[in-house]
């Protein structure tokens, strides 16, 4: 069995308020920062073999302390890449509002593409072939993938048999864990969105 330790980046001045999408340049903010420490902190304890992230620099300045904590080096997998969000990356949500393409986005994820960008098929295909990959690579280990809030939620709906258009009703905070366990014949949904400790 492989333990997945599925982390979204720690806080940064865009969430809630942009879509920072694969633009580069977007770092941890000050409550991002300590969110890593006590997220660092708390995984402390746990085994971990191996950690993984997304290229891009939030996730990891999420990896890194997690990944120090346990003497791993972070291996950067594009597969853990956030979506891509085409011409909306860098677009605020409130402008976003009264787009209908960006409403029927949210609501038909399964039939409707980022304009100039992925569609949520091809995000949630990239993310479970890697996590495929990464059970054969450690399995019987428990491996850390630091990446983005969207792509969690498309690995855990494959996995929970959940429609992508229910995608929003899944809640994935900046600096949680979700936890899948990974075998030969099934894979089971242990946790998810568990907050990083306050203290």
């Amino acid at each position: 069995m492989t333990t997945f330790l599925l982390i979204r980046h720690a806080l940064c001045d865009p969430v809630g308020r942009v879509i920072a999408g694969r633009a580069a340049g977007t770092h941890l903010n000050d409550v991002g920062l300590m969110q890593v420490a006590r997220l660092a902190d708390a995984l402390g304890a746990e085994q971990i073999d191996a950690v993984y992230s997304s290229p891009l620099e939030r996730a990891q300045a999420t990896a890194r302390p997690i990944a120090q904590r346990h003497g791993l080096e972070v291996e950067l997998s594009p597969a853990l890449d956030e979506v891509d969000f085409g011409r909306w990356t860098g677009a605020g949500f409130a402008a976003l509002e009264h787009d209908v393409q960006w409403r029927r986005f949210n609501t038909f994820r399964s039939g409707t593409r980022a304009p100039g960008g992925e569609h949520a098929l091809e995000t949630q295909l990239r993310v479970v072939l890697e996590v495929d990959r990464l059970h054969a690579r450690h399995d019987g280990g428990t491996v850390a993938l630091v990446s983005h809030g969207d792509v969690i939620r498309l690995l855990l709906a494959y996995y929970l048999g959940m429609p992508l258009d229910f995608l929003q009703r899944l809640e994935v905070d900046p600096a949680s864990v979700s936890v899948l366990e990974r075998t030969a014949d099934q894979v089971r949904v242990v946790r998810v969105n568990v907050p990083v400790p306050r203290s």
